[in-house]
């Protein structure tokens, strides 16, 4: 009987039919985690965009409060509130602001008249800068810290780690950031104290510009990702797929890197999703202290002006950052930590 060129292959090559098979698995997964965020994201998308749109029925506040000022008559209200549409009937009024947002259209300011998205988009540059470059570092750092402290756990190592930690968890950033200008900007020179750069003008210019606040932001996820990874390492020490690893004369380094660190880096991963809004929260007064127009900046200064479509824009672009990050630690999540692969 004839055997065909690709049975040939799978006969002459059964670990190349296995490693397919793995990626093939390995996709599904990530597929499968895909859809059910999505499920997730439609309808909390859905309920916090219309939440989010009742804000200004729920403020009473109006263009008019803010264009017109205390002499503003009846009648003048009424006309800027029809230019606004907000004469129009709630349901109205959100589905025309709803269609928009698919579009990436997030309305106009009532201070001033200015695309929201483009201010958005500015602000949004460079908050984004700073909160990926402080994300970056504490990782690096955190998953060294704790990666030490568990392998030289009940050690003085260990001890002397989790004391930094813990002092660094409870610093306020702009108590670091004060401290990092009075160094290294005022004391030594080496960084601006203030200021943004694009990239676009330059790399290194706008490294320089953005590493201090990013510093100053970097020590909480730091601090919380060494905790998380600590734990959860020793942890997996303590499984029973160790114990026989080291009976099977697997050598420290292998036991660590195959069975020890994924399944002992969930925890540690898991908290950067939270982290990440949360470090987008935080920047506003970072971004004081740095003299930088960012995001963050940008939502209070809209909120404190009763600037509700700026707020809304903001509210709403949040809620897709938090999402996407999330859907991204979900899918690694997915594909690293054996235990999320098997759906536990």
């Amino acid at each position: 009987m004839a055997v065909s060129t690709a049975d040939h292959a799978v006969v002459a090559d059964p670990g190349a039919a296995l490693a397919a098979a793995r990626a093939r698995r390995a996709a599904g997964r990530v597929l499968v985690t895909l859809a059910r965020s999505v499920a997730i994201f439609v309808p909390v998308f859905l309920v916090a965009t219309f939440l989010t749109f009742a804000l200004r029925a729920i403020s009473g506040l109006s263009p008019a409060s803010i264009q017109l000022g205390e002499s503003a008559t009846p009648d003048a209200v009424a006309r800027i509130e029809h230019q606004w549409g907000l004469d129009r009937p709630f349901l109205a009024q959100y589905w025309s602001w709803f269609t928009d947002i698919l579009h990436g259209q997030l309305g106009a300011s009532w201070s001033n008249g200015t695309n929201i998205s483009e201010l958005i988009s500015n602000g949004l540059a460079i908050s984004l800068s700073v909160v990926t470059l402080a994300l970056v570092i504490g990782v690096l750092f955190g998953f060294g810290l704790g990666t030490l402290a568990a392998v030289r756990r009940t050690t003085w190592i260990d001890r002397a780690i989790t004391g930094f930690l813990t002092v660094f968890s409870v610093m306020p950033p702009f108590v670091v950031g004060i401290v990092l200008v009075t160094v290294f900007a005022v004391g030594l020179g080496w960084l601006p104290a203030a200021g943004y750069v694009p990239a676009s003008a330059g790399t290194w210019p706008w490294f320089t510009h953005i590493l201090l606040p990013a510093l100053a932001l970097s020590l909480d996820p730091m601090a919380d990702v060494a905790r998380q990874l600590r734990s959860g390492l020793i942890a997996s020490y303590q499984e029973n797929y160790v114990t026989g690893a080291i009976v099977r004369g697997l050598s420290p380094r292998r036991i660590f890197f195959r069975h020890v660190l994924r399944n002992g880096v969930g925890p540690a991963l898991s908290v950067l999703g939270w982290r990440f809004p949360t470090l987008i929260g935080g920047s506003v007064v970072t971004e004081w202290i740095f003299g930088l127009q960012g995001f963050g900046r940008f939502a209070n200064d809209s909120a404190q002006a009763g600037d509700v479509p700026a707020v809304q824009g903001v509210l709403v672009v949040s809620i897709v950052l938090v999402v996407t990050f999330n859907l991204i630690v979900n899918v690694v999540l997915g594909r690293v930590t054996p235990a999320s692969q098997r759906g536990v």
